[in-house]
């Protein structure tokens, strides 16, 4: 875990390595509360619910460890996930009974905006920026 503020308090971040496995996710959500707790930050569930879905992503699209930040700033909360996996998340339709394959979706629902950026050495970093109050 690597963590810093600014010298006046109103920007945190820290970034930490995510295990491998099913139990990423999970970790990662328990941190996301820990950490906006600590500095302020309102939207939680949001939160929560977005780094689930791309930790667990990430986590499936490398079949290792990736990297999650967390920034909060006076009006957003960002969060980034870097993995080495090939390969784009993308949008895709699910179906009523598909047990998965929305979580860009909601990632895209809950986000002021999200993006991709592909590393020229493999890999990519998945961010998404959400309200603060």
């Amino acid at each position: 875990m690597r963590a810093s503020t600014d010298v006046q308090g109103r920007t945190a971040r820290v970034e930490y390595l995510m295990p491998q496995g099913s139990a990423a996710p999970r970790l990662a959500r328990r941190l996301t509360r820990s950490f906006l707790a600590g500095h302020g930050g309102c939207p939680v569930a949001d939160a929560e619910l977005v780094v689930s879905e791309l930790v667990t992503n990430a986590t499936r699209a490398s079949g290792g460890c990736c990297r999650m930040s967390l920034r909060i700033d006076a009006d957003e909360v960002t969060v980034a996930v870097h993995d080495d996996g090939p390969g784009l998340p993308r949008q895709r339709t699910a179906s009523q009974s598909a047990e998965s394959g929305r979580g860009i979706t909601l990632v895209r629902a809950l986000a002021r905006h999200w993006s991709v950026e592909p590393h020229p050495q493999g890999g990519k970093t998945v961010r998404a920026v959400l309200a603060a109050c």
